[in-house]
């Protein structure tokens, strides 16, 4: 029998319309935005079709600049700014609120979704105003802790211990601050998933996750795409922990000279230097950066060696956390 050609058609799923061009316009929900995005970003929690805060198309980005085979390159204007790596893609960033991606030759999805979950949605943010912290932060009851440090000081290893713990994931990598009530500033959740190294995963093993299938060989941290344990609203800033190794779990407050620096130093736009900071947006960083090591203020949290000991570094933030305010 011929079935009418209509028939065949797939539905579209319900998060998703068609955009111009004919790509599909999948909704999500992350960061407080509704986010349109021609890219699939399944990392993301889905939403119905509504008018977005922040769209992501695909389509050419006009970068001059050429980046060596494997490096990256980047540009930075009051209004807009420009990222591409040869082996992914180019993204044009537009005022916090448009993403365009042009994608590099037989880039699928999946890749683009890295960078784009990443360093681009970080750009994205700290358009629209927000502190943007490169941290993990896990909420804990009605309270919260970020987790900053160093490459390997353990950010996503120790949150993942906190989520086995009980405690819920606000969001990891990026963390966005909103400082909009200067008396209460808030934790912004970003998405179900936490990327942890092979070692720490099976050390941890988070059994409310899934793990998603690697999107490329030279990226090491597989994601985990938590069913549960994920905390979908806003929470109040408690704690601010930089991250050291020690020899035992011990937490020490930073003093206000120190708490501004480690602030600053752990902010994602510095991650691209000075060129990110044109004008008075240097001025204006620098202000948030201090309204909050004021506010919260920052501790050196000591974790100890072996991923067998982690859960004491957990401990140690669940009694920090559990004494109150400083």
């Amino acid at each position: 029998m011929n079935l009418p050609i209509a028939s065949l058609a797939q539905p579209e799923p319900a998060n998703a319309t068609t955009a111009p061009g004919g790509r599909v316009r999948h909704f999500y929900k992350a960061y407080g935005l509704v986010v349109s995005s021609e890219v699939a970003l399944p990392e993301l929690e889905p939403a119905a079709p509504a008018t977005p805060d922040l769209e992501i198309a695909v389509g050419p980005v006009d970068f001059p600049e050429t980046a060596s085979q494997g490096a990256t390159a980047f540009r930075f204007e009051p209004t807009r700014q420009y990222l591409s790596w040869q082996a992914v893609g180019t993204f044009m960033i537009s005022g916090g609120r448009r993403i365009e991606v042009d994608p590099a030759p037989r880039v699928d999805d999946p890749l683009l979704a890295f960078p784009l979950l990443g360093p681009v949605m970080a750009l994205a943010l700290h358009g629209r105003g927000l502190l943007v912290l490169h941290a993990s932060a896990i909420a804990v009851g009605g309270r919260s802790v970020i987790l900053m440090g160093d490459k390997g000081a353990g950010k996503s290893t120790t949150a993942g211990a906190m989520i086995r713990a009980g405690h819920r994931l606000l969001t990891d990598d990026v963390v966005a601050l909103d400082l909009s009530d200067p008396e209460r500033p808030m934790i912004l959740p970003g998405f179900p998933q936490l990327k942890l190294a092979a070692d720490a995963a099976g050390a941890i093993r988070l059994e409310q996750a899934e793990v998603r299938p690697q999107v490329h060989p030279q990226i090491d941290k597989a994601q985990h795409r938590l069913h549960d344990g994920f905390a979908a609203d806003a929470v109040p800033v408690s704690r601010i922990h930089v991250l050291e190794r020690g020899g035992r779990a011990a937490i020490s407050p930073l003093t206000g000279a120190a708490a501004l620096p480690a602030i600053i130093k752990f902010s994602y736009i510095t991650r691209f230097g000075r060129q990110a900071l044109p004008g008075d947006f240097a001025a204006a960083h620098l202000r948030q950066c201090a309204h909050v090591a004021g506010r919260v203020g920052a501790s050196r949290l000591e974790v100890p060696a072996g991923l067998a000991r982690i859960d004491e570094a957990v401990a140690a933030i669940e009694t920090d956390l559990a004494s109150g305010t400083r």
